[in-house]
């Protein structure tokens, strides 16, 4: 069975293709948001109205069908944030076929004159809006997919709180259909608290210099109580994790969460499961992965290795706390991808003796970091020596 998945532009059904249009006409089931359906004339299909929430049911649903011909209506183009990625993951690219009509992306971008090269996109859709906390920097565009209508006033609170109040806003509603409407302030003074529940948010940055992807932020960037890997040091931990779009890090025990959001801000498709046994500090990590942009960083309450069992296997590990703890590295490495990489550091002889035996064990590279920062001394500068940290890492073949 083919499920094909039409998209729809607000103009409804006098904007779609022929072929589209022939596609649901042959259709006997036609799923879709009730806004969606309704643009779509009545005729022999079954209207079929999604559910909320709609994932858990999906399965049940398409089940419940299975042997007609089925026809999906999406937004746009909906491969972008749409349910045709949604369909294509659950059931493969070869049982779903995409009618795409202009994108809301591609309209907002027409009607603003930005070219794709230097627009960054972000989806709210069901989602944590401090998600453009990431993108956002003075001078860039970002285009904003909102949730809804109250989308663009809970941007606007979030850009003046973090500094980028002067940035200038565009709401783009209803784009292609005859109620189309554009709407325009500053984050600081944003009029609006609700507009059209169909609406694209623009963001022109305006404020201070953003804070760089690469690894090594400031350790001032962080809200921590002193259990944090500090910035040379993560700089190293992270070039050895060496993050790829889409993979899966575990950070066990991850203190105020530094390493697990640079891993998510390295790029948006990245997943971490952030594992912390101190209540207070695992709400830290939330706070400042909220902060940082990065509010899908998933934080896991527990203790190590109890609490890593049963998680998804991980593409890379790092284990910042609770290195000596019996059974924490040879759980984290039976549990990791092959051509997964695992860093662990400590400072107590303790951990420097379960990280001599890992290394012997497993191979990899065995490091001491040492570093030293200039301070006063007396009426003179002298160095100031952190504690050295002995770094293993390690790729699984």
């Amino acid at each position: 069975m083919t499920i094909v998945v039409v998209g729809i532009g607000a103009d409804g059904w006098a904007g779609l293709t022929d072929p589209a249009r022939a596609e649901i006409e042959l259709c006997d089931v036609l799923f879709g948001g009730r806004r969606h359906l309704e643009l779509v004339p009545d005729g022999p299909a079954a209207k079929v109205a999604w559910p909320s929430p709609l994932l858990p049911a999906l399965d049940g649903l398409l089940a419940e069908h299975a042997g007609r011909r089925i026809c999906v209506l999406a937004s746009g183009d909906p491969l972008l944030s749409g349910i045709g990625t949604t369909l294509v993951r659950r059931l493969g690219a070869d049982r779903v076929r995409v009618v795409p009509s202009v994108s809301s992306v591609t309209l907002a971008r027409a009607r603003l004159g930005w070219s794709a090269e230097e627009t960054e996109v972000v989806s709210a859709v069901g989602r944590d809006a401090h998600r453009v906390l990431r993108a956002v920097g003075p001078g860039r565009r970002v285009l904003v997919l909102s949730s809804d209508g109250s989308t663009p006033g809970v941007v606007a609170a979030l850009l003046t709180d973090a500094g980028f109040g002067a940035s200038t806003l565009t709401v783009l509603e209803e784009l292609g259909g005859p109620a189309e409407r554009r709407l325009g302030g500053t984050a600081r003074d944003w009029p609006y608290p609700e507009v059209a529940p169909l609406n694209v948010l623009a963001i022109e940055g305006s404020g201070p210099r953003a804070l760089p992807l690469l690894a090594g932020l400031p350790d001032d960037a962080f809200e921590h109580d002193g259990q944090l890997t500090k910035r040379d040091v993560r700089a190293s931990s992270l070039a050895r994790l060496a993050p790829a779009p889409g993979e899966l890090l575990w950070d066990v025990g991850a203190g105020a969460g530094s390493i697990a959001i640079e891993w998510a801000r390295a790029h948006p498709a990245n997943r971490v499961l952030a594992v912390e046994s101190h209540a207070e500090r695992a709400e830290r990590i939330g706070r400042n992965a909220r902060r940082l942009g990065v509010p899908d960083v998933r934080v896991v309450p527990g203790r190590a290795p109890e609490a890593l069992h049963g998680l998804e296997p991980p593409d890379a590990v790092f284990v910042g706390g609770g290195v000596s703890a019996p059974g924490v590295l040879e759980t984290c490495w039976a549990a990791l991808r092959a051509g997964g990489r695992l860093v662990a550091n400590g400072v107590t002889l303790d951990a420097e003796q379960a990280l001599a035996r890992a290394y012997a064990a497993h191979g990899g590279e065995l490091t001491r970091l040492s570093v030293e920062h200039a301070a006063p001394l007396g009426g003179f500068t002298g160095w100031t020596p952190a504690r050295t940290v002995t770094q293993w890492s390690v790729t699984k073949q």
